[in-house]
């Protein structure tokens, strides 16, 4: 069997230790990977009538060329958001321009066709694509095209349906936690509030998580628009009530004020989504200018996203790669591994596309006083979800 491999969408701590164990298990039964770099590009990119030039775009993936890789974040085969089904006329690779025509709508063009010679010209029997919803989008047109693919989910924003946990959840979480703490000392020196903006662009289960673990006194999220004027009440009691004379609010990226708009920039990506971030400092300008305290504005952004991965990401990215081999050894595909209730499990491949994880807000948060709240622990897995 030879089996294709990339990470697709941003780069998370804990895809290099999944990559790892896909190629030990894979290698012990006698079968090759092959490790298709910055993601769905690499196969866009791949020129069949210039092999010499497509060479950069794959690379064989062995247990010597991988056994150091685990130890460091990011991810080995690079990434991209690349989506060959909707692929924009600034980046079709030049040799296919002429090979497709760009829809009068959207100006897009499906380069599927393309993507499937490719897989075909390199013996590709498998596909295991590491990424969030929309990375795995495109694998599941893979399954419908015919590809054999085991889908892995990744995402610090832990909001692909279908598993209750998604590989750099964890060290994005640990990350906050550690500069949400840390950020209390300028904040406490100064008497000031702080505003802490992390990502999370549709779900806030990140801000709310890490809010509750840092004992923040506000926590912002993408499910819930809030009331600015409510929020710079409640931050003046909370500085008020610290003997330290300070408050913290920590943001999600994908929040917004009552009435408002989710803050986006910048040119929509292969899969309709623009940049997010800024609303951090909105709301601290704005309570600012509500409250007269001086605020201490932070945006955590790629810190989040950082460094080698925790223990728990280390753990869950290594057993998602030897399930996924586990599935092929069974004999079993189009499925997606994932975690339920704590426990391993598989779901279908486009499951993924089903259905929206969002926080559940009625048990885990206050909407009047914008808190972590978590109404029921009992039966509840370990990350709360």
């Amino acid at each position: 069997m030879r089996i294709g491999i990339l990470t697709g969408g941003g780069d998370v701590p804990g895809l290099n230790p999944c990559i790892k164990a896909v190629v030990n298990r894979a290698a012990a039964n006698g079968w090759e990977v092959i490790g298709i770099r910055n993601g769905w590009a690499g196969l866009l990119n791949y020129n069949l009538d210039d092999l010499e030039d497509a060479a950069q775009w794959v690379q064989t993936l062995t247990p010597t060329s991988v056994r150091t890789i685990d130890r460091s974040g990011g991810t080995h085969l690079h990434t991209s958001r690349t989506n060959p089904a909707r692929v924009k006329p600034g980046t079709m690779p030049s040799f296919l321009k002429d090979k497709f025509e760009f829809t009068v709508e959207d100006k897009f063009a499906d380069a599927t066709p393309h993507v499937l010679r490719v897989l075909e010209h390199l013996g590709i029997d498998t596909l295991i694509p590491i990424g969030g919803d929309d990375t795995l989008s495109y694998g599941v047109r893979m399954h419908q095209e015919g590809v054999r693919v085991i889908a892995i989910p990744k995402t610090m924003d832990n909001d692909v349906f279908g598993t209750d946990y998604c590989i750099g959840f964890s060290t994005a979480v640990t990350r906050s936690v550690e500069f949400i703490n840390a950020l209390r000392t300028p904040a406490g020196s100064h008497e000031r509030l702080a505003v802490i903006e992390l990502f999370g662009r549709n779900s806030g289960e990140t801000a709310l998580i890490a809010a509750y673990l840092a004992d923040a006194d506000r926590a912002l999220i993408s499910e819930v628009p809030f009331d600015i004027e409510r929020v710079a009440k409640f931050v003046v009691e909370d500085r008020r009530s610290n003997p330290s004379n300070y408050a913290v609010v920590v943001v999600s990226e994908g929040a917004s004020m009552l009435g408002g708009q989710v803050v986006e920039y910048g040119q929509e990506d292969a899969y309709g989504h623009k940049k997010l971030g800024g609303i951090g400092q909105i709301v601290g300008e704005a309570l600012q200018k509500l409250t007269g305290i001086d605020v201490v504005n932070q945006q955590l952004a790629y810190l989040m996203r950082a460094g080698a991965p925790d223990s728990l990401d280390r753990m869950v990215a290594t057993s998602y790669g030897h399930l996924a081999i586990q599935q092929l050894e069974k004999g079993h595909d189009g499925v997606m591994v994932a975690l339920q209730n704590g426990v391993y499990t598989t779901v279908l491949v486009d499951t993924c596309t089903r259905g929206l994880k969002r926080v559940d807000v009625p048990e885990l948060y206050d909407t009047e006083s914008y808190r972590p709240h978590i109404t029921h622990l009992i039966g509840k897995p370990m990350f709360l979800y």
